[in-house]
Parts: C-alpha cells; sequence; structure tokens
C-alpha cells in the first residue's frame, strides 16, 4: 500500500472489459496510450492503492484497455473500476533545465518586479494560446483581489523561477 499524497494521479480505471479481467482505461495523459509509458500503476481511492504492473494493453474504439497482473476475473476487474491510476513522481522523465511540472509550481509564492506579493499558486490551467498560474491572493491584498489569473508567457509575463526559494518572479501589475 502507498499514500496517495505521494503519488500523481495519471488517470482513472474504467469498466470491465469482457470477462477474463481486462478494463478500460481513463487515460490524463496528453497521448491517450502514454499513460502505459508508466510502470507500475498505483491503483486506488483515497490514501490506500495497490501497486499493478500491466500485462498488456490495447486500442480499443476510441478508447483503450488493459490487463493488470493478477485481475483476472470480471468480478475482480470490477472491483478497480472508477479507482484511480497514480505513479510516483520518481517515475516521470527528467526535464530539461529550466523547465517545470505544473505540480511543483503549486504553492509558489508570487512576486511582481516591484516587490509585492501576489498570492501563491493554486492551480494552473491550459487555454489554446498559453497556461495561465491561478494565484490566489493574500488576505490583506491592498487591491481586495481573492484571485488573479496570470499568463505563463515565459520571458513576458514569467520573468524568474526560483524553486530554492520556492517563488515566481512576474511581470505583472497587482492591480490587474
Amino acid at each position: 500500500m502507498s499514500s496517495a499524497s505521494e503519488t500523481i494521479v495519471v488517470g482513472k480505471v474504467g469498466a470491465p472489459y469482457g470477462v477474463k479481467g481486462w478494463v478500460k482505461i481513463i487515460a490524463y495523459t496528453d497521448e491517450m496510450n502514454g499513460i502505459f509509458d508508466y510502470s507500475p500503476w498505483l491503483v486506488g481511492s483515497g490514501e490506500k492503492s495497490q501497486e499493478y504492473q500491466i500485462e498488456q494493453w490495447r486500442k480499443h474504439n476510441k478508447g483503450i484497455v488493459a490487463k493488470l497482473e493478477g485481475v483476472d476475473g470480471r468480478d475482480a476487474a470490477d472491483r478497480l473500476k472508477n479507482l484511480d491510476i497514480r505513479i510516483r513522481p520518481e517515475q516521470l522523465p527528467e526535464l530539461e533545465d529550466g523547465a517545470f511540472y505544473w505540480r511543483e509550481l503549486v504553492g509558489m509564492r508570487v512576486i511582481n518586479q516591484n516587490g509585492y506579493d501576489l498570492g501563491k499558486v493554486q492551480d494552473l490551467f491550459e487555454t489554446g494560446s498559453n497556461d495561465v498560474l491561478v494565484v490566489k491572493a493574500n488576505i490583506n491584498d491592498a487591491f481586495g483581489r481573492k484571485e488573479r489569473m496570470i499568463p505563463y508567457l515565459e520571458e513576458q509575463v514569467v520573468v524568474q523561477v526560483d524553486k530554492d526559494n520556492n517563488t515566481i518572479k512576474v511581470d505583472w501589475e497587482p492591480d490587474f
């Protein structure tokens, strides 16, 4: 068993597929079959999960299905339905210098070039043209903001990401 707080959700187990233990897979990876680049999987919900190796997988219609080791019938497959598929952080590929996983940016303090503390990164999301930092403003924000949406545009808006000091320096006005 593994703690969910130390892991990353990369998908979810769907409904059983057939009677031999196969399951449909809902992948959260950029490419649907990219979920199979990670093994083993930690399958579970809440704080508890069990490790599974991928025995086989294949595309099926517009989705994907997999056979996990030790899951040998429809009833066993049904017990996994709707459970998260997680991986350990060390299973992620190494990134180039200056590149970051979104999860590394969450919780970082965002400070503008004048030294104003805009708040902490609460979330990120993708738009058609760029990623966006969702920054939860400080309780006593001088501009009355509760939240700021700051485009993640390197060199234009995001000036520096300092992992050591857990800060992101931005060219962004606090009243915008």
